[in-house]
Order: structure tokens, then C-alpha cells, then sequence
């Protein structure tokens, strides 16, 4: 597929260090709900490029958006230096970490920055309003920590049908919460009905394993775990 220009739209601090880019879609590229992209940046002659799950959903028109973790790295100090209307190049989608099925059952279990997928498919899932049951089980280290957290607030009480549940690695002592990491005994609790349904895992490569292995011990088909690893952050 090819590259096409993009400029920078709005850049959203979402955490003490984790942003969103959101760029022109000027061709109305479509993709689907999990989907990622590759993005250019010209930085003194020289091509840097990186891929990024898109955050954005497709019912948001008009532009795209990814969510990242802004480490001291060439590519991100050049992320970081972007003003409002410069110019990159962009190509879109890629990827097969998307809703297989949007009317059944789903779990989903995050850390950090592996949100940014699933915050597209439960953004698309409450504006479609449709019947998809989720429960995420979203795992951070701290309530600062927590990638998008008045909007996933705000979309469980838009949509019926979708259950936030967090957990604390560093907890503070107000915090009423989970508190660790996901393991077996929050997953039973919450999701009940986990042999029934088909889960979405995303974060750090040593979770997304975990979460594999948790799931297989407990019963839960191979085939009904789908899996997207961001390493790097």
C-alpha cells in the first residue's frame, strides 16, 4: 500500500509521559478496530519510521490517532518535536487484532500502554452500540498510570454492556481497587463466564505470555485467546 501525507492535528498528554498524535486522514483510509500503522518522519535527511496501534476508532472520522509512551529514543524526540500542521507520512492498516466477532462475549486484559488497541474496539463497540458484552481487566502501576482513564469512565456509563475493572502494581493508600497484577482469582471473579468467551490480551511482551498461560491453565481454548505484544516501551 501506498505512503500518504499527513499532518499533525492535536497532540493529547495523556499521562505524565504517554501521548496521542492524532493525524489527517486526508485519503479516508478505513481499517478496522485494532488495526496499527506505520508513520515516517523526516528528521535531518534521515527516514525514521515506527509502527503504532491505532487508538482511534473508525466511527471517529476524519483523522487517526495512536497513543504512545514518549522514551528517550531518535524516533520519539522526533515524535515529540512535531508542531501542529507539520508533515509526515503514514500508511494504514495493518494487522489482524481486531473483532472477530462484535455481537458475543469478550474479555480483554491490558497493561499500560497495550490499551490503545482496545481502546479502539470498545470506543467502536459503545458508538455502534452494539450488544457486545466486555469486561477489561486493565492492569497499571499506579492511578497516574492509568491510560485513558476518565474516558473508559465515561463509556461504561454510556454502554451497558462494557465493565472496567483496574489493578494497581503500586497502589496508593485511598485507592479502594485491585491491587497487583491479573492472575487467576481476578479473572474468575470478574469474568465469571471466561470458558465462554473470547479474550483480547495486550501489553509488554512478559504480560501478553502470561496472560496466555494463565488462560490456557484455566480451560480457556486456544483458539479464543488473541494476542498483540508492543516490545520496546
Amino acid at each position: 500500500m501506498p505512503a500518504f501525507e499527513a499532518e499533525l492535528l492535536k497532540a493529547v498528554p495523556r499521562t505524565l509521559d504517554i501521548s496521542s498524535f492524532r493525524f489527517s486522514n486526508p485519503m479516508d483510509i478505513a481499517y478496522k478496530a485494532g488495526q496499527y500503522l506505520s508513520i515516517t518522519i523526516n528528521e535531518g535527511g534521515k527516514a525514521l519510521i515506527h509502527y503504532f496501534s491505532i487508538s482511534s476508532s473508525p466511527t471517529e472520522k476524519g483523522y487517526l490517532e495512536f497513543t504512545t509512551r514518549l522514551r528517550d529514543t531518535e524516533f520519539k524526540n522526533a515524535l515529540r518535536k512535531l508542531e501542529i500542521g507539520d508533515k509526515v507520512y503514514l500508511k494504514a492498516p495493518f494487522g489482524d487484532f481486531v473483532l472477530k466477532d462484535a455481537t458475543g462475549r469478550i474479555g480483554m486484559l491490558s497493561g499500560g500502554i497495550g490499551i490503545a488497541p482496545l481502546r479502539s474496539m470498545i470506543r467502536y463497540c459503545t458508538d455502534k452500540r452494539l450488544g457486545t458484552k466486555i469486561v477489561l481487566l486493565y492492569g497499571n502501576r499506579s492511578e497516574r498510570d492509568i491510560v485513558f482513564k476518565h474516558e473508559l469512565e465515561d463509556m461504561q456509563r454510556e454502554n451497558p454492556n462494557l465493565k472496567v475493572v483496574h489493578t494497581l502494581a503500586e497502589a496508593g493508600e485511598d485507592w479502594k481497587g485491585y491491587r497487583g497484577y491479573i492472575d487467576a482469582a481476578m479473572v474468575k471473579k470478574e469474568i465469571p463466564d471466561y470458558e465462554e468467551r473470547v479474550f483480547y490480551s495486550c501489553g509488554p511482551p512478559a504480560m501478553v505470555e502470561a496472560m496466555e498461560g494463565l488462560l490456557v491453565k484455566m480451560g480457556v481454548k486456544k483458539e479464543n485467546i488473541r494476542e498483540e505484544s508492543f516490545s520496546g516501551y
